[in-house]
């Protein structure tokens, strides 16, 4: 039961890296002596400090470090990166015991790390809170056993079910939620590494898709762009952030010199109609992306979901009626969550068949 509650402590620890870490994982560690906390640590921004580094230096008296229990999210390096390997470091200060939320099933560590720990003396228990600690880390893995980014599905709704007026006189949003709901996608936007929209959504609404509401990065903006054909004096084109234009392969001759250094272009072949959405993925993974949140329009969405290519829908419902106008995407998933926000409904969603596990 104690191993259960410090491992919990290091996935609350781990949350304070969302954003910041990828591609690295947003591992916890805690180090605990005679049941009380001595140390605590979390992932670093990319290319800083791991959490069990972060961890052991948080210790003020390392004497006490040959007599405590060092217990972390996610499986210790074993491999010299950005930073040298967390194994080594466990094994040089002489930590007897460590406690492993789940192993890392990346082929630069899976296991590795635990033998190497074990090989040196230590006392290795693997597994405590497995399910939680992958789903923590379910971006990570994701990325690595699917070769694709996490995807996230968001779209908001009237009560009557639309996503769009049928028309409208402006390029811009019309709103369906409150701010306090629209605030919360800024947050999200923060947390997750890029967001995709289509090409009727940049036409009519024009967004910047930036987290200006929120304090954060913002995200690599995915824009699809089949024909070539959006003007690069739109928001989405302006150097706040990177942008990914995603074309069919016969533009490729009409790109010429892309319009701002943030700028890239990148192809898939539209005639392979059922595989558009496992397309845009490969192209991803490529760009290194390992979250996404999908915020196009119904045709965009409705892609993803029917190629199956989704690991969570967000869908907010407004207390609006638009009594016409572009109906919302039709999701068959397993509903896991309902919040009120004001006026709102947030719901969560999840593909009926789901799991973040090594062999999927």
């Amino acid at each position: 039961m104690l191993h259960e509650t410090y491992i919990k402590r290091c996935i609350e620890l781990g949350k304070n890296g969302l954003g910041t870490t990828r591609p690295n994982p947003m591992v916890g560690c805690v180090i605990v002596y005679k049941n009380t906390i001595i140390g605590k640590g979390f992932t670093s921004a990319y290319g800083d400090s791991h959490a069990e580094v972060n961890a052991i230096q948080s210790v003020k008296d390392k004497s006490l470090l040959n007599q405590s229990t060092l217990y972390v999210t996610l499986e210790p390096c074993s491999h010299y990166g950005k930073t040298p390997p967390c194994s080594n470091l466990i094994i040089e200060h002489k930590i007897p015991n460590v406690v492993i939320g789940t192993i890392d099933t990346h082929s630069k560590v899976a296991g590795k790390g635990i033998a190497i720990l074990k090989a040196s003396g230590c006392n290795v228990r693997v597994g405590v809170l497995e399910g939680e600690c992958k789903q923590h880390h379910k971006r990570f893995f994701t990325f690595h056993n699917k070769k694709r980014p996490y995807v996230i599905l968001k779209w908001a709704e009237t009560n009557d079910g639309f996503i769009a007026p049928s028309s409208k006189n402006e390029n811009k949003p019309v709103w369906i939620t409150n701010p306090y709901s629209r605030q919360l996608v800024h947050k999200w936007r923060a947390e997750e590494q890029a967001i995709l929209i289509g090409t009727n959504t940049v036409k009519e609404d024009d967004p910047s898709l930036t987290t200006r509401n929120w304090k954060g990065n913002n995200p690599v903006r995915i824009v699809i762009d089949r024909q070539n054909k959006l003007s690069k004096t739109l928001k989405v084109f302006e150097s706040l952030a990177a942008t990914i234009v995603i074309s069919d392969n016969n533009q490729k001759s009409e790109v010429g010199n892309p319009v701002g250094k943030n700028l890239n272009f990148e192809f898939i072949d539209w005639n392979l109609k059922d595989k558009i959405a496992k397309q845009i993925c490969n192209v991803l993974f490529k760009n290194t992306i390992n979250s996404v949140i999908i915020e196009g329009g119904r045709k965009t969405l409705q892609t993803f979901i029917d190629e199956g290519i989704w690991d969570e829908a967000r869908v907010f419902t407004g207390n609006i009626q638009f009594k016409e106008g572009v109906e919302a995407p039709k999701l068959n998933g397993k509903l896991i969550s309902t919040e009120k926000i004001i006026d709102d409904v947030l719901k969560i969603f999840i593909p009926s068949q789901h799991g973040i596990s090594s062999t999927q």
